[in-house]
């Protein structure tokens, strides 16, 4: 079920239902999402499959293709939104849907929840469930302050799992943040470490260090890890051929572009497809 105020959309749905009419929600490619995912329940995002031991929650940028794998267990709700419903750049910049949440280079943005928090997550989306059936005057401003509710509850339940409450990781973090909109921006045009150092004012050497302090990949890991992930996108789920693929990510050599695609992921792009 899809709400609409003017330009404005926000829904909620099974998650389940949402697997088995995908062709029919391409309206929603494009929303950011919010997963509410039961303990054990499967989930596919992009090309990762994950379980989870305890109740979570998982945030979806537009464009991210998510599959559930246990469709039999009930209890996985699905949240989605456009950027004019909700996205409070202006506002807190934490929380905005730009933030933590939604750019995060180091780790798959889930949530793990205890059986208190999974309580209060899942109160508050059984009020939006109530509220979306409603044709109140106030329903638009309503949906909008239980969103936020949960963003807000999400990003102080991560802040106090990675223990950045006031000390001076937190900085850190703010500048993997900014590191990582700045890939998710130019990623198919920058491919150097030093083209982000420059954006960035820092020798490619700081960026490193930097980098290094928080997250497992190196930067040039993560900026190839988005190009790979978006030629694996364009392979699977469209009919784009290797050499427009390859174009499109700035590859005027679609000969280099199988090479690097090859090495990175150990096999090619043609028998990568053939998967799909």
């Amino acid at each position: 079920m899809i709400k609409q105020f003017n330009y404005k959309q926000f829904g909620s749905i099974d998650l389940a239902v949402y697997d088995n009419t995908a062709k029919s929600m391409n309206t929603i490619e494009d929303h950011i999402k919010i997963i509410f995912i039961p303990q054990k329940y499967g989930i596919k995002v992009d090309f990762q499959e994950f379980s989870l031991p305890h109740d979570a929650l998982l945030f979806v940028n537009p464009q991210v293709v998510i599959q559930p794998l246990k469709i039999d267990l009930v209890g996985a709700e699905l949240i989605h939104f456009n950027r004019d419903f909700y996205c409070i750049e202006i506002h807190d910049q934490e929380v905005a849907c730009d933030g933590i949440l939604y750019n995060n280079v180091f780790e798959v943005p889930f949530i793990e929840l205890d059986e208190n928090q999974s309580k209060d997550i899942q109160k508050i989306i059984t009020d939006v469930k109530s509220e979306m059936q409603s044709q109140d005057a106030s329903t638009e401003e309503m949906l909008r302050i239980l969103l936020k509710l949960i963003i807000l509850k999400s990003t102080r339940i991560w802040k106090q799992q990675h223990q950045l409450a006031e000390n001076e990781q937190y900085l850190d973090v703010q500048f993997l943040r900014k590191f990582s909109k700045l890939v998710e921006q130019h990623y198919k045009t920058h491919h150097t470490v030093a083209d982000y150092a420059d954006m960035l004012s820092i020798t490619p050497k700081s960026l490193s260090k930097k980098i290094g302090l928080l997250s497992k990949d190196t930067p040039n890991d993560i900026i190839k890890n988005r190009i790979i992930l978006e030629s694996k996108r364009l392979l699977a789920h469209t009919s784009l051929s290797v050499k427009e693929i390859a174009y499109s990510l700035n590859y005027e050599d679609d000969a280099y572009f199988v090479r690097f695609f090859t090495k990175n992921t150990g096999t090619s792009p043609t028998s990568f497809r053939k998967q799909f």
